[in-house]
Formats: structure tokens, sequence, C-alpha cells
């Protein structure tokens, strides 16, 4: 599949699957920056993406950024097939979870995305659903 892709800064490079097999591509963020203890800071990622009509990014952290102490703030990032313009470059809200200062340098790969297709639902809102409850939040147990 053929994505138009916008790049912010030349020279940091596009993102690109890391293996063979991999499902996600990593994304870098652009300028430097320092994640105070227990604060958020906002990374631009170098992109601007146009997903095919029927398609969004999804983001989400790459698995070493836990090492750092680092998350996504947001959990996971739904980048909208309609957040495609020019300047809509893609961001980064991490949240720093220890008691020390995170620094974060332009060119690392803090993030992934992932292209997936979606389907617009129309609600058909109905007294019961025909089939017995299943209990509470967490009945399948651990």
């Amino acid at each position: 599949m053929d994505i138009e892709i916008r790049r912010f800064d030349k020279d940091l490079p596009l993102p690109e699957y890391k293996t063979a097999g991999a499902a996600a591509m990593d994304l870098c963020v652009r300028e430097d920056g320092v994640v105070p203890p227990h604060g958020i800071t906002v990374f631009p990622l170098n992109i601007a993406i146009k997903p095919p009509v029927g398609h969004f990014a999804l983001m989400a952290a790459r698995s070493s950024l836990r090492k750092r102490g680092l998350m996504l703030a947001n959990g996971i990032g739904v980048l909208d097939e309609d957040y495609a313009g020019d300047e809509d470059e893609y961001q980064a809200a991490l949240y720093n979870f220890t008691d020390e200062p995170v620094e974060i340098k332009r060119g690392e790969r803090v993030v992934q995305i992932i292209l997936l297709p979606f389907d617009r639902v129309n609600w058909k809102e109905v007294d019961t659903l025909g089939t017995p409850s299943r209990g509470a939040f967490g009945t399948t147990g651990l």
C-alpha cells in the first residue's frame, strides 16, 4: 500500500519496519526534550501522513519506552484518516512515571505506528440484546 508522507526534517529517516515480521513502524522525535518527573512533554514526530480512505494510524509506545520510565500519556493514539494536513505533524505526549527527569534526544525512536482499516457503525437501539449476561467486569477469572 502506498502512503503519502511529509517529513518536516529530511535529515531524519522515514518510518520503517525493522524486521520482516514487524507489524508497526518506529517513529523518532524531531527535537530534543526533557520529560520532568511525574510530568508530560509533547514531542513532534517529524511526519504528517495521508492514510488511504477507510484507514487510520494507531500509535503505541515502543516496548523499550518503559525501561526509561516513560509511557504514552494517553495510552495509545488514534490518528484519524482526516488528520492529514500539511501541518498535521504527528506528536507523542510522553509521561514520566519516575522521580528523575528523562532526556530524549532528536532522532530517538519512542513510539510506533500501524495503519489499520476501520468501519463506521450505525447504532440500532434495542431494549434487550437477547443473550444471557456474563456478570461483572473480570468474570472470566485471573
